[in-house]
């Protein structure tokens, strides 16, 4: 009983794999067209995705200018400071010098990293722009293609159904000849039997009539006008 409702499962999932495929293979173009317009979008999200991956390596190539310049003003401050014998202020200077540039190397290193980034989303970018470049063109002789069988398809259909209304026209032609040709016959067997009829009826009034005697044939009675003539 576990075999035959095993068999009968493993049945079901065959159906509905096989009405799924079905589908799929019905909807094939529809999916295709849907699938190039989902790989086109992720193409426009890493151009979205480069686009601020660019921004923010401007914004830290800025902000390491702007450093740079604050780290050359402030050097300049403990240079004077130390001339004025503040070394006091001129060690606050230096420690602020020393803040500025962690920031720079942090700002550096962050802008290396986005330039990174950048150049790898280009490449890939660049790579998928080209794959679905030549996936749409692809595309586009499937749908040819496909235009073209269906065409094909339909002429191959209407020629099939030429032939067969061809065939029963035909098929109908002979059956009008065959009645005819059985019309003809009737009327042709139909006017023999009239003719023998009129034939029999001539001979039946002589013979009532006294006229013929009966049973003599029609070669009879005409043999004997001709002995009566001569």
């Amino acid at each position: 009983m576990m075999n035959i409702w095993a068999k009968m499962m493993t049945a079901l999932r065959g159906g509905v794999n096989e009405a799924g495929e079905a589908i799929v293979d019905s909807q094939a173009l529809r999916i295709l067209d849907q699938e190039v317009r989902d790989a086109s979008e992720e193409l426009q999200k890493s151009k979205d995705s480069l686009t601020e991956i660019m921004a923010r390596q401007k914004l830290a190539e800025e902000k390491c200018s702007t450093l740079k310049k604050q780290i050359e003003e402030h050097e300049g401050y403990a240079i004077k400071a130390l001339e004025k014998g503040d070394e006091t202020l001129a060690h606050e200077v230096a420690q602020k010098i020393a803040d500025l540039e962690n920031q720079l190397t942090q700002e550096q290193e962050s802008g290396t990293g986005y330039a990174a980034s950048a150049k790898q989303l280009r490449t890939a970018i660049k790579q998928t722009e080209g794959n679905l470049k030549r996936l749409k063109q692809q595309v586009d002789t499937v749908k040819a293609t496909e235009n073209v069988q269906r065409a094909q398809a339909a002429v191959a259909e209407r020629h099939s159904g030429s032939n067969s209304k061809m065939r029963t026209a035909m098929d109908s032609l002979e059956q009008i000849k065959e009645k005819q040709a059985l019309r003809a016959a009737q009327m042709t067997a139909a006017s023999e039997v009239a003719e023998e009829n009129s034939d029999s009826s001539l001979q039946t009034k002589l013979e009532e009539a006294g006229i013929a005697p009966h049973g003599n044939s029609a070669d009879d009675i005409l043999e004997r006008i001709k002995n009566k003539k001569s």
